[in-house]
């Protein structure tokens, strides 16, 4: 069943993503170096860092909605307009909450 196989994908992204962000943070938790030059370089990591928290945050959230949405039956359904969003969609983007249609006229 397709929905199943997407709702795995679903499951194993979100063990990565948690897995990533546990990562970034015990990355923030170690002590900083004394050095002045070593700090410039740790403080751009750290602005790399943080990017990559956001947006697996972001993910990780969207994730959880889809998922959400999977138990309450909306899952094949764009949240704009009603209408099936598509497997083929939902496969290349199973977080996605809206069809192809509306999620155009929103970019």
């Amino acid at each position: 069943m397709p929905l199943q196989e997407l709702k795995r994908k679903l499951l194993a992204q979100k063990v990565q993503l948690e897995r990533q962000l546990n990562a970034i943070h015990h990355d923030f938790q170690q002590g900083r170096t004394a050095d002045a030059a070593e700090q410039a370089a740790e403080r751009e990591n750290e602005q790399v860092l943080n990017s990559l928290e956001y947006n697996a945050a972001e993910e990780l959230n969207s994730i959880n909605i889809a998922l959400q949405r999977m138990e309450h039956g909306e899952y094949l359904y764009c949240s704009r307009c009603g209408e099936e969003i598509g497997l083929e969609r939902l496969n290349a983007v199973p977080f996605t909450t809206f069809c192809i249609h509306c999620a155009n006229k929103s970019a």
